[in-house]
């Protein structure tokens, strides 16, 4: 009797690890492929009419507006970083000042950076104005979005001054901006995929 209880449980234990190993494999394939039910669970979307009607006056990719808002605040518009940063798009109240002082802001006051839609007016409005100063280089604007428009100079000239090219994602020092490029980027392709019929990119 034994004998046969162990046999038993040895082949529920196979059994487990057969049936834990098709789930698992089931999983990758869903991740990797990530069908709209997954990724709207993983990638949700808000605020749409905002980002159209902004990414639109800064001549944007909706969806690539929707992936930054996305992994910087999480759709949170009550999202603050340590840093100080604010609301969807994670914007600095200096550079919205600065923004604001420019020839052609936004429309919205920078003091009312924790209101959405000014929110994401700004951060359009600045996303868009870092792809315009980088030659359409979209990795270059996130990562000066994120790291610093004067790290990215420094990192290209030091680059030149080794004699080689600055290749982005792949030469970012910073671990953390080379992860959030590497994110915004893999992320755009799924929101254009997932919700094309909302974020209508401009002609």
């Amino acid at each position: 009797m034994a004998r046969g209880r162990r046999r038993r449980r040895g082949r529920r234990l196979i059994w487990l690890v057969v049936i834990t190993g098709a789930l698992v494999a089931t999983g990758m394939v869903i991740h990797s492929s990530k069908p709209a039910w997954y990724a709207k669970f993983w990638y949700p979307l808000d605020y749409q009419i905002a980002i159209n009607r902004e990414a639109r006056v800064d001549g944007l990719d909706p969806a690539l507006l929707a992936s930054v808002i996305w992994r910087e605040s999480g759709f949170d518009p009550a999202a603050r970083s340590h840093r100080g940063a604010v609301g969807l798009t994670q914007v600095l109240p200096s550079t919205a000042r600065e923004i604001a002082a420019s020839p052609n802001p936004p429309v919205g006051r920078a003091a009312d950076l924790a209101d959405p839609e000014v929110n994401i007016a700004y951060g359009a409005w600045y996303l868009g104005m870092l792809i315009d100063r980088y030659g359409g280089s979209v990795p270059d604007a996130l990562a000066a979005y994120n790291a610093g428009a004067a790290n990215i100079t420094k990192w290209k000239q030091q680059a030149l001054a080794r004699g080689g090219e600055f290749r982005l994602p792949d030469d970012i020092p910073f671990p953390e901006t080379k992860a959030y490029v590497e994110d915004i980027l893999a992320a755009w392709a799924v929101y254009r995929r997932t919700y094309g019929d909302q974020l209508a990119a401009p002609s």
